[in-house]
């Protein structure tokens, strides 16, 4: 096994800013991401032919290319190491902590080993990011359906819209900055169907705290939402609030989709209308943080203001588990600026806890260090407050046909998973998996996940801590999994003996 210092997992906003503040701090880091370059899915790089103004399609690029250069320093000083193109699979915990690595395969020559690596490390910053979280949807099947965060990533690859007209429905911000990237890409954009009314932003934005509301401690939020509703305006966009997309029509791709009204969030009889002549839908419900690895680790978690599985840490992102640092959407969604906030934090934190590490932090760095958490206690509060305004509807199974695919890698459909959830007394998501095979395809429940957390849990959701407690519980059950990605048995039978071997006890390679 390779001994490491630290070890950062994820080279998004979080990761980045964490190895590069652990490096300039003295420490020595390895920064480990499945990517091959740095800046995860939020800086997502363009194809090289398509990379003619890079930063086009970002916003605070600046801020990435800062960080980027000072990395470059780092590593030129030997004291940080970028490992691209490698996935974390296993994360044990223990003194020091233990992590599986392997190649990505995709990013491999065919037939080529998966070469996996163990590794040792004294501190380890996990920032592993998100993925879009999805609700079914009659027709969400077809070609020209795809995740909002998806049409975004197609954008920054190639440089095109993925489609001539859209309509980009779900709740939050996010649908306004999908919708503005498809317009600057020169496509147009039918409608931004949002199932929330907004209202919800007014008390939390209204209440008083040290410094003012949450919307002023937040200013650069309030501006680019205001840049992106001028966008629309600009083009002319439908703005709908307190409304769905219900179903999507199309014979071999979307065609049109059915727009209603919600009242007490459930679809209003009677408010349907049609919207035609697109080619592509963008569906967004929010982001879920990759929880696979926290679990693994064993930190303590809950359950956040959006119905997320976070991390649980200290004022130095410091989890329950010695060694473990979080920073990122790992410990709530909150948007790239917080991440770079929490992975500074952490990678300062990393280096002080190192064994036998004694330089105390000098004045300049405490007194950065309090700003840092100063700001980012402000983002956390908007984005409380912007997760509780933009709650998934009470009543989306409303809009569910008995065939509507809940599983799209299975093949589930909708009244197998409510039978299932109803006669067979499955009340969480593992319980669905045995029964139905929801999330048991390639994705393992990365699309169908929330609903199905959804689906298993409304028949005990009695309100209280017992069934947050419940709901906490079936969250952790379904993020548990051996290995965070798919690998070969033949790989893990390669792996070089742990010391547990030689003393006659059961190995402890993937727990």
């Amino acid at each position: 096994m390779n001994e490491q210092q630290i070890v950062v997992i994820g080279a998004g906003p979080a990761g980045l800013a964490a190895a590069v503040a652990a490096a300039e701090h003295g420490g020595h880091v390895l920064l480990v991401d499945a990517g091959p370059r740095t800046g995860g899915q939020y800086w997502r790089h363009a194809d090289p032919e398509n990379d003619a103004t890079p930063g086009r399609w970002h916003h605070g690029w600046s801020r990435f290319q800062r960080l980027v250069s000072a990395a470059q320093r780092q590593i030129r000083t030997g004291r940080l190491e970028h490992l691209p193109g490698h996935q974390v699979l296993a994360l044990q915990p223990g003194e020091p902590l233990t992590l599986t690595l392997q190649k990505v395969p995709e990013l491999q020559p065919a037939g080529a080993s998966a070469n996996l690596r163990q590794l040792r490390a004294q501190q380890v910053v996990l920032a592993p990011g998100t993925f879009d979280r999805q609700l079914p949807v009659p027709g969400w099947t077809l070609p020209g359906v795809m995740a909002a965060g998806g049409i975004q990533a197609f954008i920054k690859t190639h440089g095109q819209a993925p489609g001539q007209r859209a309509v980009v429905a779900g709740t939050g911000p996010f649908l306004l900055a999908a919708a503005a990237s498809l317009l600057h890409a020169g496509a147009d954009v039918a409608a931004v169907v949002e199932s929330s009314d907004l209202t919800g932003w007014l008390p939390d934005l209204g209440t008083r705290s040290a410094g003012g509301t949450a919307g002023l401690l937040v200013p650069s939020k309030a501006a680019e939402g205001a840049e992106y509703l001028t966008v629309l305006a600009r083009h002319r966009v439908p703005y709908l609030r307190r409304a769905v997309v219900t179903a999507i029509h199309g014979d071999t791709r979307a065609e049109a989709v059915t727009v209603a009204r919600l009242q007490d969030g459930r679809p209003h009889s009677g408010s349907e209308r049609h919207v035609e002549g697109i080619d592509m839908v963008g569906l967004s419900w929010g982001f879920t943080p990759q929880a696979e690895l926290l679990v693994q680790s064993g930190a303590a978690t809950r359950i956040d203001a959006d119905g997320s599985l976070v991390g649980i840490v200290d004022a130095e992102q410091r989890s329950n588990v010695p060694g473990l640092a979080l920073a990122g959407e790992i410990t709530g969604v909150a948007g790239a600026v917080a991440a770079v906030l929490e992975g500074r934090i952490a990678g300062i934190s990393a280096v002080h806890h190192l064994e036998g590490c004694s330089r105390p932090a000098s004045g300049v760095a405490r007194a950065a260090l309090v700003r840092d958490r100063v700001q980012l206690a402000n983002h956390r509060r908007f984005a409380a407050a912007m997760h509780r305004a933009h709650r998934l509807p009470a009543g989306w199974t409303d809009w569910l046909e008995e065939e509507t695919l809940i599983c799209r890698c299975e093949e589930v459909p909708f009244a197998k998973v409510r039978d299932a959830a109803d006669q067979l007394r499955t009340d969480e998501p593992r319980g669905l998996k045995g029964v139905t095979r929801v999330g048991m395809g390639w994705c393992q429940g990365r699309m169908c996940g929330a609903a199905a957390q959804c689906l298993s849990s409304s028949r005990t959701d009695t309100g209280g801590p017992e069934a947050d407690e419940h709901g906490h519980r079936a969250a952790r059950s379904a993020a548990h999994r051996p290995s965070s990605a798919p690998m070969r048995l033949r790989d893990i039978a390669a792996l070089p003996p742990t010391p547990d071997d030689s003393q006659g006890q059961e190995p402890r390679r993937l727990q």
